[in-house]
């Protein structure tokens, strides 16, 4: 039987050949809160582990070959506000790209991320976390695709106007009309329709109306872990009709059962502190890491995200799954994963449960990088056959 070590030195080299393709990162919104995009306060060439849960070095550690870095903008933020918003977030990735071109490049296409691949740098694509970050505007959908964004999350945390989240109440049985028309004009932009943070009815019925693969950025099992952000077996079944990706999320409180109570008291002492739950601040985690002090956490390790991967390859299929760890927007992190330069860990792990190689390849670089083209090749079909939507809101959910 191989040792432990000799696990993680296959799982590197592993890597090395098929990199990570992680599908969400929140360095950008971290990047906001703490520094105000300050990125001589946080440069990322150079370790960062007393801030932030990335880096350059700690990629390159954990083999990371693509990384979706989210433009996130929290739902208290809504209309222009959100909007410009989330154009900083894209502005600080291009950023990044600028200051750090040896290490990181612009993908836009799957070419571009395996050219990213063969130069040896991390091709570096950006996802738009919560549609309330078009304000209810096609158009603007448009302009975030053409400033390079390539996946849109429908809802973050709360209900939107045309699209319920998972953990919000339900105003409209899933998707309205125009929430079906945004899943149209995604598919006809090329953009991923991500459906993480989504209800499961949100979920189902963008399944019914989408012509492209979907994607889920960053969620696990529910039959492993029963949380209303983790996606039901009958979605994961229906993934291989769609063509689409399940990529399985680090968060404690969407592995583990036991963390969800416990989560639910350490936000609810944010807000006593008078703090969003998801304030990354340095005083959020000032005292996010003083309640974990006296309230020890249950811990989730690189094996309990293994038993929602082995799950959703059971259900969905092995080439229907992948990886995203949801690093810099979580304050919580398994052991073995506390950071970008973990993946290895989860490898070695599914390597001691017999995972194949060529399973492993597809999981983590060959199954994101497919779904990417096959969208584009939806898109590139549907642009020869109809126009840009100029549907309003206010026309369809009348």
């Amino acid at each position: 039987m191989a040792t432990g070590g000799s696990l993680l030195e296959r799982a590197r080299g592993l890597l090395a050949a098929h990199p990570v393709v992680d599908g969400h990162n929140d360095l950008p919104w971290a990047l906001r809160e703490q520094v105000a995009y300050d990125l001589d306060m946080r440069d990322i060439s150079a370790d960062q582990s007393a801030h932030l849960h990335t880096d350059i070095p700690r990629l390159r550690a954990g083999g990371v070959g693509a990384q979706f870095w989210s433009v996130y903008v929290r739902t208290d933020l809504s209309g222009d506000g959100a909007v410009s918003a989330c154009l900083e977030q894209i502005d600080v990735v291009r950023q990044l790209l600028d200051r750090h071109p040896a290490d990181l490049r612009l993908a836009l296409t799957a070419d571009d991320m395996e050219a990213a691949r063969s130069e040896g740098r991390i091709a570096s694509l950006m996802g738009a976390e919560g549609g309330h970050s078009i304000n209810n505007s096609l158009a603007t959908l448009r302009g975030l695709h053409e400033l390079g964004v390539r996946y849109m999350t429908l809802t973050h945390n709360d209900t939107i106007d045309w699209a319920d989240s998972a953990t919000d109440e339900p105003r409209h049985d899933g998707l309205s009309r125009f929430g079906e028309e945004v899943v149209r004009e995604m598919n006809r932009t090329g953009m991923l329709v991500d459906l993480s943070h989504v209800a499961a009815s949100t979920m189902r019925d963008a399944l019914r109306v989408t012509e492209a693969p979907v994607l889920f950025s960053h969620s696990s099992a529910r039959a492993v872990c029963d949380h209303p952000r983790n996606i039901p077996d009958d979605v994961l079944a229906a993934l291989p009709a769609n063509g689409g990706v399940a990529m399985a999320t680090f968060v404690p409180k969407f592995v583990l059962p036991e963390a969800i109570a416990w989560t639910k008291a350490a936000d609810e002492n944010m807000r006593a502190h008078g703090l969003h739950p998801l304030d990354g601040s340095e005083e959020g985690t000032r005292v996010q890491r003083e309640f974990e002090r006296e309230n020890p956490r249950p811990l989730a390790d690189a094996s309990t995200v293994a038993g929602h991967l082995d799950h959703m390859r059971e259900v969905a299929g092995i080439d229907h799954i992948g990886i995203g760890g949801d690093y810099d927007g979580t304050a919580f992190v398994p052991r073995q994963l506390e950071d970008v330069s973990g993946y290895p860990h989860l490898i070695a792990e599914l390597l001691r449960r017999n995972w194949s190689e060529e399973d492993l390849a597809k999981l983590t670089w060959q199954n994101a990088v497919r779904v990417l083209r096959d969208a584009e090749a939806v898109s590139r079909e549907l642009r020869a056959r109809r126009g840009p939507s100029v549907a309003r809101i206010e026309q369809l959910d009348r």
